[in-house]
């Protein structure tokens, strides 16, 4: 692809970069990147594949951040999926299904307080997400349209919800299957700063959600209560070239107090920091690779997590694909 052709497609945001990463949803923080809820054009769609490493005290399948105090674990995180964008109501959608797997192993604690050695490996729980515009540009239906996109100030709404049919051993704490229904409710927002001129594009993206769990009645034998956890994701971003970008990332968690049998814990209230790099291979391909740790965490009941995840991210659409064929 000639550099003149690269120019011209970086003029709206691709299929590859507006779809970018979408299976973080079940992973370690369930933390979305910076950029994943710019639009594109409508009927199109992307497959995302994801994997990340990730260490800390608290299970990372599980977005509820339930801590085991002096634990320490270790898993790899791999996600594939499928995205659809759509208009609904003369809005811009999204609807995605995400498929995580992987492995986790490590020192858990036990029912009576002991630590002991634990893994797991398979699929954890599938999740549906839906993801609405309200406010912001009408959908993208053509070309010309999608060259125009300013994102201006944007704000959706989202729902997630995660089907409990994931791998689960009643014996053990430690599972990539949280054997319960959990999900979210969250208002994505984009606010642009400056000019929309590829190489120079710069937001201020916040995420504000609320994770709800249902109960868990066999969790080691014992019945794991969960209250909401409030969310709040944060990105600044800016282009570097008109492939190229990177994001600082932030991110806050609230709430969350597990109860087991009867016995209250703690809420959670941590705060993770991190970078992102992003970089349109071409209108299909679309790369990113992030890095973040909590950083109050030098308590004992402190979340300690630190992760590292690429995401590769193919995206199609009938119109940009003639497109492309015409210009050859």
């Amino acid at each position: 692809m000639t550099s003149n052709k690269k120019s011209r497609f970086a003029r709206f945001p691709l299929l590859a970069t507006a779809l970018l990463a979408i299976g973080v949803i079940g992973s370690a923080h369930a933390e979305v990147p910076a950029r994943f809820y710019w639009k594109s054009l409508t009927g199109g769609s992307a497959v995302p594949l994801i994997v990340e490493s990730i260490s800390g005290n608290a299970n990372p399948f599980d977005p509820s951040h339930l801590v085991s105090d002096d634990a320490n674990f270790d898993a790899t995180l791999a996600l594939a999926g499928y995205a659809q964008t759509f208009s609904l109501l003369d809005r811009p959608a999204m609807a995605a299904i995400l498929f995580p797997m992987g492995r986790i192993s490590g020192e858990a604690r036990a029912v009576n307080g002991a630590s002991v050695s634990q893994s797991a490996s398979g699929f954890g729980d599938p999740t549906l997400e839906l993801n609405v515009n309200i406010i912001g540009p009408k959908p993208q239906v053509d070309i010309p349209g999608a060259m125009r996109y300013e994102p201006g100030f944007s704000l959706d709404l989202l729902a997630d919800l995660a089907v409990p049919i994931g791998e689960y051993d009643s014996k053990q704490s430690l599972n990539l299957g949280q054997n319960r229904w959990y999900g979210r409710i969250g208002a994505p927002m984009i606010m642009q700063l400056g000019a929309w001129v590829p190489g120079r594009r710069t937001t201020l993206e916040l995420l504000p959600a609320v994770w709800l769990f249902g109960d868990n009645n066999d969790f080691v034998g014992r019945n794991l209560q969960t209250d909401p956890l409030l969310q709040i994701d944060a990105h600044l971003t800016r282009d570097f070239t008109a492939n190229l970008w990177g994001s600082v990332d932030g991110s806050w968690y609230k709430g969350g107090k597990a109860t087991i049998d009867g016995v209250a814990g703690s809420d959670r209230n941590d705060v993770t920091l991190g970078f992102t790099l992003g970089y349109t291979i071409n209108s299909n391909i679309g790369l990113t690779a992030s890095y973040r740790s909590t950083i109050n965490d030098s308590a004992p009941g402190d979340m300690r997590m630190d992760s590292f995840m690429m995401t590769l991210v193919f995206g199609w659409h009938p119109l940009i694909e003639g497109f492309g064929r015409l210009k050859e």
